[in-house]
């Protein structure tokens, strides 16, 4: 071989190895997840749990950074500005990568065209309530008496995933309700206990003591199947509107130009990580589903996402506060 075809052979093949060597050595240095929310929140404290498992089978530790603001959009523009290296993450959410886009004037990020993904992490679904004197006991009560009394069928809403159910629920033939927003679970849970309203739309985790304590009853969860979280109580799709789905979820992502290497490695830790009973059983117990599954998974499941929630957000004006 001519000694420029070597020299070229060469340098080629240490090209082709590098990914390799990097995912083998990696990671070398504590690797930080940024969570674009406030500590002791449901995915703040997911990624924290997680987070310990993944220090224990890397052997560097995964530190949580908190960046709260503007339903997440400073944490994850931070994230996407970040090398991309594999030594920044970042625990991305159904707002940060699908409803902000559409909500915000602007969040100085692209969550299609800034990020790697990694994994689909959690998936939680929202349930609706009433109180356990209420007439409701199923969805069709309550679309039954939103027909014969206009108007009159007040539903709280403490949180964006929360409007996105009832825009939903409109939308597919539950008419003649209305919302009426809250700035959080705790005084939307005493309204509707309170019976200022006659129906409550909220995260299992946070409507779940409430019910089992026999103050709240669930009449419908918003996942496609029945959920682990709340056995028993049938999903809005089994009551009469079939592919009803609203979910929030978690994702882990990276920097877009992460080497694949490193996504894949991380990626395959996470996956061992999720097959765990106790995590499994830790996380049910924090109201989160486990995940699972490709980058290429996530990646087609946001890109759906956004899809489906661009033209309902369009059409009923939603913004965020």
């Amino acid at each position: 071989m001519k000694p420029l075809r070597m020299i070229a052979a060469l340098a080629a093949s240490v090209l082709f190895t590098l990914p390799a060597v990097a995912a083998d050595s990696y990671p070398s240095k504590p690797v930080r997840i940024i969570v674009p929310y406030q500590a002791g929140q449901g995915t703040d404290v997911a990624a924290r749990y997680l987070g310990d498992y993944l220090a224990r089978a890397l052997g560097q530790p995964f530190i949580i950074e908190n960046r709260p603001g503007a339903g997440g959009n400073i944490g994850a523009s931070e994230a996407a500005r970040a090398a991309p290296d594999g030594y920044t993450l970042l625990m991305g959410t159904n707002g940060t990568h699908v409803l902000n886009q559409y909500m915000y004037a602007s969040t100085n990020f692209d969550p299609a065209k800034d990020f790697e993904p990694i994994m689909l992490v959690s998936s939680f679904p929202m349930v609706l309530l009433t109180t356990p004197t209420s007439a409701y006991t199923s969805l069709s009560d309550l679309q039954d008496a939103a027909k014969a009394k206009a108007d009159s069928i007040n539903v709280g809403m403490p949180s964006t995933t929360a409007r996105l159910v009832f825009e939903l629920l409109k939308q597919q033939g539950v008419s003649s309700i209305r919302g009426i927003p809250y700035k959080g679970s705790a005084t939307a849970t005493t309204d509707l206990m309170g019976g200022q309203v006659q129906v409550g739309i909220d995260t299992v985790s946070a409507a779940r003591p409430f019910i089992t304590g026999g103050k709240l009853r669930a009449l419908a969860v918003t996942s496609l199947k029945e959920s682990a979280l709340l056995p028993g109580v049938k999903p809005v799709s089994a009551q009469g509107l079939p592919d009803f789905q609203v979910i929030a979820w978690n994702g882990l992502y990276a920097p877009k130009g992460t080497p694949p290497a490193v996504v894949q490695k991380l990626n395959a830790e996470l996956a061992k990580t999720l097959t765990r009973p106790e995590v499994r059983q830790r996380l049910l117990e924090l109201g989160h589903e486990p995940g699972g599954g490709t980058p290429a998974e996530l990646d087609a499941f946001a890109r759906s996402e956004r899809l489906k929630w661009e033209p309902l957000i369009v059409q009923a004006g939603l913004k965020a506060e």
